[in-house]
C-alpha cells in the first residue's frame, strides 16, 4: 500500500472531526491531544490517524484510532499500528490501547498483537456525557489491551 504517515505537530485541532469518529466527546480528546503525538496517514489524501501519548517512562498508549468511513476496512488502521509500533520499539517496552468491550473493535487490537491486560469498570458511564453504542452494545467498562514492542 503506497502510503505517507506523517507526524503532525501543528494544529492539531485541524484533525477533530476525523479524531471525534473513534472518541464522540472533544473535552475527553482535549485531555491527551496535546501531550500526545498525532499520526496522520495520507494515500491520495487523509486516510486515517491516530494518537499516542507517554504514560510512564517505558509505556505509551494509543489514545485514538480513526479512519475516514469510506475508507475502514482497507488496511490503513492496521498499517498505522504497525508503524507506530515500530516507531516506539526501543523507546517503551509497552504500548497499551483501551476501548470499549465490543468483539470486532477487541478481535481487531488482537489481530494486531495486542492481548488483553485489565479493565477500568464504569469508565464510559463515569466520563461521558451520554451512552455511547458501539456493535449495538451500550460501553460501560473500558478494556485495555497491551502490546509488547
Amino acid at each position: 500500500m503506497p502510503h505517507k504517515i506523517r507526524i503532525i505537530r501543528e494544529r492539531k485541532k485541524d484533525f477533530l472531526e476525523l479524531l471525534l469518529l473513534a472518541d464522540e466527546q472533544e473535552n475527553m480528546i482535549d485531555l491527551y491531544l496535546d501531550r500526545g503525538e498525532l499520526f496522520a496517514l495520507y494515500d491520495g489524501g487523509l486516510k486515517s490517524v491516530c494518537v499516542v501519548t507517554e504514560e510512564t517512562s517505558d509505556t505509551c498508549e494509543l489514545k485514538n484510532l480513526a479512519t475516514l468511513p469510506a475508507y475502514q476496512r482497507q488496511g490503513y488502521a492496521r498499517a498505522l499500528i504497525r508503524h507506530i509500533s515500530q516507531y516506539y520499539r526501543g523507546h517503551y517496552r509497552t504500548m497499551l490501547v483501551g476501548t470499549g468491550e465490543t468483539p470486532g473493535t477487541l478481535s481487531f487490537y488482537e489481530s494486531c498483537g495486542f492481548v488483553r491486560s485489565h479493565r477500568i469498570p464504569d469508565f464510559f458511564t463515569d466520563h461521558y456525557h451520554h451512552s455511547i453504542v458501539e456493535e449495538g452494545i451500550t460501553l460501560k467498562d473500558m478494556i485495555y489491551l497491551k502490546k509488547e514492542l
